[in-house]
């Protein structure tokens, strides 16, 4: 079995890291230990901190002298990430073990974060118990809470690292045994709650042509964990159905996939069918959490903790615009489908969000801005029909190579 990586600052968790090591090493499993301290230097770790310093463009003494701590956990994190990530294309670590406070947490994690979904990840930390999405980003990462602070060796916290010990121990060892089913493709797909009929539809299409299909909840973090899986290789094509993750990025609302949204696979030229699955709709919370420069617009509440907002005329045509933009960028075969009757189960005839103008307004800007490069379906049907989903799932089997065009 390959070794665990042991990520920590030895300058000042020696003792506890060392603790982990052994560990670890009394459960069979073997360790690849990393020192992140960059007070000191250690002699019994496998990668120092100058090394890791080096991968980061800088050097150790030159972070020494200016002295700066900030400065010296952003060079960490941005070394540890390339070289955890280079030993495991390599072969030469099985998983990833860290422990610390809030530098040792974010170094530990950007480690992680380097790392395919599916590779064992364990991050006992301080800060494991509030607001973790700076740590985990869109990576499988397991955060135990350290209950006490990683500073020292006491009945608490030998307790809390035998624990983490066991739980990387445990995943190495299921993981190197486990059977390993690729025997399908893989397909991405978007869904929303109000596009959930048509990604019913579609998958199971796709499914009885012999695909494995993975549904992402757009969400701004779905979107993020989609695109990040398809830039690891894991992902064969994608039906995006639902783009609105662009509509809270425009406008300001709060699932946010960010701008890099919709460029994974026009990048790596995978299969993509792409539509535009509620793109009239921006996310907010409760009603009283709606940023009062939109007081005049029209809001939908979909349930006491969401409120959502119609997109009007002018953003619709700028999300034309820009998810043309993304998508003719393509690599791979690309098309994409518009649904004249509506795009979003709350935008059709008599829905709450029926606005016929403003989806001309951004249909008519994706047919003046996708190029020659992406086939154009425009089907006189609903979002939710079953007859657009089937065409768009049916296209995707033609263009993954299954079936003659």
């Amino acid at each position: 079995m390959k070794p665990i990586a042991l990520i920590g600052t030895l300058d000042t968790k020696g003792a506890e890291i060392r603790y982990v090591k052994g560990v670890i090493e009394s459960q069979g499993c073997s360790v690849f230990l990393i020192d992140t301290g960059t007070l000191s230097s250690s002699n019994d770790a496998a990668v120092s901190a100058s090394e890791i310093a080096i991968a980061a463009g800088t050097t150790i003494e030159a972070l020494r002298a200016e002295g700066d701590r900030g400065k010296s956990v952003t060079a960490m994190c941005d070394g540890i990430a390339n070289i955890v990530r280079d030993l495991y294309d390599q072969g030469k670590i099985s998983g990833v073990l860290s422990l610390g406070g809030s530098a040792g947490t974010s170094i530990g994690t950007a480690a992680m974060r380097s790392l395919p979904v599916g590779v064992p990840k364990v991050q006992v930390s301080t800060l494991a118990s509030g607001d973790t999405s700076p740590y985990v980003g869109t990576k499988d990462v397991t955060l135990m809470y350290s209950v006490v602070d990683v500073a020292g060796l006491n009945r608490i916290s030998r307790q809390i690292f035998r624990n983490a010990a066991g739980a990387i121990c445990g995943m190495v060892t299921a993981r190197e045994t486990a059977e390993t089913h690729r025997d399908k493709r893989i397909i991405a797909a978007t869904m929303f709650g109000v596009t959930t009929p048509c990604v019913t539809r579609a998958r199971e299409v796709l499914e009885e042509a012999g695909y494995e299909v993975l549904v992402f909840h757009a969400t701004g973090s779905g979107g993020r964990a989609m695109e990040g899986l398809i830039r690891d290789g894991l992902i064969d094509g994608v039906l995006d159905v639902t783009t609105t993750e662009w509509c809270d990025e425009l406008v300001g609302g709060v699932l946010t996939a960010g701008p890099t949204r919709l460029e994974a696979a026009a990048e790596r030229g995978i299969p993509q069918v792409v539509s535009v699955g509620a793109l009239d709709m921006v996310n907010f919370g409760p009603r009283e959490t709606v940023p009062e420069k939109f007081n005049d617009r029209h809001f939908y509440i979909h349930n006491p903790t969401v409120t959502l907002m119609r997109t009007t005329e002018e953003e619709m045509k700028r999300l034309g615009e820009i998810v043309a933009g993304k998508v003719s960028k393509s690599k791979g075969p690309t098309a994409f489908f518009i649904p004249q009757k509506g795009v979003s189960a709350i935008d059709k005839d008599g829905g709450p969000f029926h606005d016929p103008a403003a989806d001309a307004v951004c249909f008519d800007a994706l047919r003046s801005n996708l190029a020659s490069n992406v086939t154009l379906h425009d089907l006189d049907h609903h979002v939710n029909d079953d007859a657009f989903a089937e065409a768009m799932a049916n296209k995707l089997v033609e263009l993954m190579g299954d079936k003659e065009s």
